[in-house]
Protein backbone atom coordinates (compact mmCIF):
# COMPACT_ATOMS: atom_id res chain seq x y z
CA UNK A 1 0.00 0.00 0.00
CA UNK A 2 2.88 2.77 1.22
CA UNK A 3 4.76 1.40 -2.52
CA UNK A 4 1.39 2.49 -4.07
CA UNK A 5 0.63 5.94 -2.30
CA UNK A 6 4.57 6.36 -2.74
CA UNK A 7 4.28 6.00 -6.61
CA UNK A 8 1.21 7.61 -7.29
CA UNK A 9 2.89 10.75 -5.12
CA UNK A 10 5.91 10.60 -7.55
CA UNK A 11 3.98 10.40 -10.64
CA UNK A 12 1.63 13.79 -9.34
CA UNK A 13 5.00 15.62 -8.96
CA UNK A 14 6.18 14.25 -12.37
CA UNK A 15 3.11 15.97 -14.03
CA UNK A 16 2.86 18.97 -12.04
CA UNK A 17 6.66 19.57 -13.07
CA UNK A 18 6.07 18.62 -16.66
CA UNK A 19 2.99 21.21 -16.64
CA UNK A 20 5.17 24.31 -15.34
CA UNK A 21 7.03 26.22 -17.86
CA UNK A 22 10.72 26.39 -18.22
CA UNK A 23 11.27 29.89 -17.58
CA UNK A 24 15.01 31.36 -18.73
CA UNK A 25 17.32 33.30 -16.93
CA UNK A 26 16.82 36.97 -17.12
CA UNK A 27 19.79 37.42 -19.33
CA UNK A 28 18.16 34.70 -21.98
CA UNK A 29 15.38 36.54 -22.21
CA UNK A 30 16.79 39.68 -22.82
CA UNK A 31 19.06 38.52 -25.03
CA UNK A 32 15.64 36.64 -27.29
CA UNK A 33 13.91 39.57 -26.29
CA UNK A 34 15.82 42.59 -27.87
CA UNK A 35 16.03 40.45 -31.13
CA UNK A 36 12.71 42.06 -32.01
CA UNK A 37 14.17 45.61 -32.01
CA UNK A 38 15.67 47.17 -34.52
CA UNK A 39 19.80 46.51 -34.65
CA UNK A 40 20.53 50.10 -33.41
CA UNK A 41 18.16 50.07 -30.50
CA UNK A 42 19.08 47.30 -28.80
CA UNK A 43 21.44 48.09 -26.33
CA UNK A 44 19.55 50.76 -24.75
CA UNK A 45 15.64 49.39 -24.59
CA UNK A 46 13.84 48.37 -21.84
CA UNK A 47 12.46 44.76 -21.08
CA UNK A 48 10.13 43.45 -20.01
CA UNK A 49 9.93 39.58 -18.88
CA UNK A 50 9.15 36.92 -16.57
CA UNK A 51 10.82 36.33 -13.04
CA UNK A 52 10.93 32.69 -11.75
CA UNK A 53 7.45 32.59 -10.12
CA UNK A 54 6.40 33.24 -13.88
CA UNK A 55 5.00 36.91 -12.71
CA UNK A 56 5.62 39.57 -15.78
CA UNK A 57 8.47 42.09 -14.49
CA UNK A 58 10.82 44.77 -15.74
CA UNK A 59 14.25 42.98 -16.65
CA UNK A 60 16.03 45.84 -17.72
CA UNK A 61 15.23 49.56 -17.77
CA UNK A 62 15.95 51.50 -20.94
CA UNK A 63 17.46 54.27 -22.05
CA UNK A 64 16.22 55.16 -25.42
CA UNK A 65 12.66 55.06 -26.72
CA UNK A 66 11.99 50.95 -27.29
CA UNK A 67 10.25 48.44 -25.24
CA UNK A 68 10.65 44.77 -26.11
CA UNK A 69 8.83 42.03 -24.84
CA UNK A 70 10.08 38.25 -23.40
CA UNK A 71 8.40 35.26 -24.77
CA UNK A 72 5.68 33.98 -22.88
CA UNK A 73 6.60 30.52 -21.61
CA UNK A 74 2.77 29.66 -21.09
CA UNK A 75 2.09 30.33 -24.77
CA UNK A 76 2.84 27.68 -27.25
CA UNK A 77 5.57 28.99 -29.91
CA UNK A 78 8.36 31.26 -29.85
CA UNK A 79 7.25 35.03 -30.03
CA UNK A 80 8.91 38.44 -28.96
CA UNK A 81 7.92 41.83 -29.48
CA UNK A 82 9.38 45.53 -29.57
CA UNK A 83 7.28 48.84 -29.73
CA UNK A 84 7.53 52.40 -29.37
CA UNK A 85 7.42 53.48 -25.75
CA UNK A 86 4.49 55.77 -26.48
CA UNK A 87 2.45 52.51 -26.85
CA UNK A 88 3.35 51.37 -23.69
CA UNK A 89 -0.35 52.56 -21.87
CA UNK A 90 -2.13 50.57 -24.59
CA UNK A 91 -0.02 47.68 -24.54
CA UNK A 92 -0.27 47.30 -20.92
CA UNK A 93 -3.49 48.20 -20.66
CA UNK A 94 -4.28 45.23 -23.12
CA UNK A 95 -2.22 42.90 -21.31
CA UNK A 96 -4.56 43.83 -17.80
CA UNK A 97 -7.59 43.13 -19.38
CA UNK A 98 -6.09 39.92 -20.94
CA UNK A 99 -5.21 38.66 -17.07
CA UNK A 100 -8.33 39.72 -16.02
CA UNK A 101 -9.91 36.74 -18.42
CA UNK A 102 -11.41 39.81 -21.01
CA UNK A 103 -11.35 37.89 -24.67
CA UNK A 104 -10.49 40.02 -27.87
CA UNK A 105 -12.99 41.68 -28.59
CA UNK A 106 -14.03 43.01 -25.21
CA UNK A 107 -10.59 44.22 -25.03
CA UNK A 108 -10.83 45.92 -28.13
CA UNK A 109 -14.17 47.47 -27.50
CA UNK A 110 -13.14 48.74 -23.83
CA UNK A 111 -9.73 50.08 -25.15
CA UNK A 112 -11.76 52.15 -27.47
CA UNK A 113 -14.35 53.75 -25.22
CA UNK A 114 -10.96 54.51 -23.00
CA UNK A 115 -9.47 56.57 -25.86
CA UNK A 116 -12.44 58.07 -26.78
CA UNK A 117 -13.08 59.27 -23.04
CA UNK A 118 -9.56 60.05 -22.65
CA UNK A 119 -8.64 57.87 -20.14
CA UNK A 120 -6.11 55.94 -22.03
CA UNK A 121 -3.93 58.31 -24.31
CA UNK A 122 -2.54 56.67 -27.51
CA UNK A 123 0.20 58.63 -29.33
CA UNK A 124 -0.21 61.85 -31.22
CA UNK A 125 2.39 60.64 -33.97
CA UNK A 126 2.67 57.36 -36.01
CA UNK A 127 4.69 54.41 -33.41
CA UNK A 128 6.16 51.36 -34.36
CA UNK A 129 5.87 47.69 -33.30
CA UNK A 130 7.93 44.40 -34.39
CA UNK A 131 7.01 41.29 -33.92
CA UNK A 132 9.84 38.33 -33.87
CA UNK A 133 8.68 34.99 -34.15
CA UNK A 134 10.10 31.26 -34.82
CA UNK A 135 9.41 27.57 -33.70
CA UNK A 136 9.70 26.01 -30.63
CA UNK A 137 12.59 23.99 -31.87
CA UNK A 138 14.34 26.76 -33.58
CA UNK A 139 14.56 28.64 -30.43
CA UNK A 140 18.04 27.38 -27.96
CA UNK A 141 16.85 28.57 -24.78
CA UNK A 142 20.33 28.39 -23.04
CA UNK A 143 22.44 30.45 -25.37
CA UNK A 144 18.98 32.84 -27.02
CA UNK A 145 20.08 31.86 -30.45
CA UNK A 146 17.30 31.60 -33.41
CA UNK A 147 17.07 29.90 -36.43
CA UNK A 148 15.07 30.77 -39.09
CA UNK A 149 12.94 33.85 -37.00
CA UNK A 150 10.45 35.90 -38.85
CA UNK A 151 9.79 39.57 -38.64
CA UNK A 152 6.99 41.13 -39.03
CA UNK A 153 6.21 45.46 -39.26
CA UNK A 154 3.33 47.10 -37.27
CA UNK A 155 2.79 51.14 -37.39
CA UNK A 156 0.05 52.98 -35.36
CA UNK A 157 -1.68 55.39 -36.78
CA UNK A 158 -4.72 56.16 -34.28
CA UNK A 159 -8.14 56.80 -36.31
CA UNK A 160 -6.34 56.61 -39.58
CA UNK A 161 -8.03 55.01 -42.77
CA UNK A 162 -7.65 54.19 -46.36
CA UNK A 163 -8.73 57.30 -47.18
CA UNK A 164 -6.16 59.26 -45.02
CA UNK A 165 -3.52 57.04 -46.33
CA UNK A 166 -4.01 55.73 -49.25
CA UNK A 167 -3.38 52.28 -48.72
CA UNK A 168 -5.65 49.35 -49.23
CA UNK A 169 -7.63 47.56 -46.63
CA UNK A 170 -6.22 44.65 -47.52
CA UNK A 171 -2.74 43.29 -49.29
CA UNK A 172 -2.23 42.69 -52.87
CA UNK A 173 1.43 41.55 -53.06
CA UNK A 174 3.74 40.04 -50.52
CA UNK A 175 5.07 42.22 -48.26
CA UNK A 176 2.49 45.62 -49.70
CA UNK A 177 1.29 47.96 -46.78
CA UNK A 178 -2.02 47.61 -45.86
CA UNK A 179 -4.74 49.49 -43.07
CA UNK A 180 -5.99 47.12 -40.52
CA UNK A 181 -8.66 48.49 -38.00
CA UNK A 182 -9.21 51.77 -40.01
CA UNK A 183 -10.67 54.59 -38.47
CA UNK A 184 -10.41 53.24 -34.84
CA UNK A 185 -7.93 54.12 -31.94
CA UNK A 186 -6.32 50.39 -33.36
CA UNK A 187 -5.59 51.80 -36.53
CA UNK A 188 -2.04 50.59 -38.07
CA UNK A 189 -0.48 49.76 -41.01
CA UNK A 190 0.91 46.39 -41.60
CA UNK A 191 3.95 44.96 -43.48
CA UNK A 192 4.43 41.25 -43.12
CA UNK A 193 6.76 39.40 -45.31
CA UNK A 194 6.32 36.32 -46.88
CA UNK A 195 7.78 33.52 -44.17
CA UNK A 196 11.10 31.62 -45.71
CA UNK A 197 9.44 29.14 -47.46
CA UNK A 198 9.36 25.87 -45.58
CA UNK A 199 10.70 27.42 -42.38
CA UNK A 200 7.27 28.69 -40.50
Amino acid sequence: MKTTLLTSFCLLLSAIAMGQATIPPAATQIKLAVQAAPADKRDGATVYGYNQKGEFVQLRKGTNEMVCLADDPNQKGFSVSSYHKDLDPFMARGRELRKAGKESKEIFDMREQEVKSGKLKMPKQPTSLFVFTAKDENVNPTTGEVKDGYLRYVVYIPYATAESTGLPLKPEAPAMPWIMDPGTHAAHIMITPPPPAGKQ
